[in-house]
C-alpha cells in the first residue's frame, strides 16, 4: 500500500488546488492516454484559458499532438472537430521513453553491449600542416 502524494506533489498529478481551480470551467475532451482537457475563462489577450489534467506523472511529452495544437491555440475547435481523420499510415503518439527501459539504445550504447560497428576507413584526420 503507497501513500497518496497527490495533494501535495505537482508532479504526480493534479493538486487539490487544481480541483478546485477547474471548479465553473468546461471540460472539452479526453484524449486517448486518459488526459482530460479544460477551457474556461479568459487570458490577458483575450484567449480561452486551456489546461491539461495528466493522467499519472507530469509529463508534457504525454499530450498527444492534435491535443498539443488545441492547447496551443494553433487550432480553434477541440481536435476531433477541427482536425481530419489521422490517415492510416501515422502512428500513434507516444510519450518521450528516456529514463525508461523502452529508451532508444543506438548499437554502441553500453546498455546493449557496449559493441560499435567497426570503422569503414573513408575517415581521412586533419593535419594542420597538409
Amino acid at each position: 500500500m503507497g501513500i497518496n502524494l497527490n495533494p501535495f506533489t505537482w508532479w504526480n498529478g493534479a493538486t487539490v488546488g487544481t480541483a478546485f481551480g477547474l471548479r465553473g470551467k468546461a471540460r472539452v475532451g479526453e484524449d486517448s492516454l486518459g488526459n482530460v482537457y479544460y477551457e474556461g475563462g479568459r487570458d490577458t489577450a483575450g484567449n480561452p484559458r486551456r489546461w491539461v489534467i495528466y493522467n499519472g506523472p507530469n509529463d508534457t511529452t504525454r499530450v498527444p499532438p492534435e491535443w498539443f495544437s488545441w492547447l496551443h491555440h494553433q487550432v480553434a475547435d477541440v481536435p476531433a472537430r477541427a482536425l481530419p481523420a489521422p490517415r492510416p499510415w501515422q502512428k500513434p503518439a507516444e510519450p518521450n521513453m528516456t529514463g525508461t527501459p523502452a529508451a532508444y539504445r543506438p548499437s554502441g550504447a553500453l546498455e546493449k553491449g557496449g559493441v560499435r560497428a567497426a570503422a569503414t576507413g573513408d575517415y581521412e584526420a586533419w593535419v594542420p600542416d597538409a
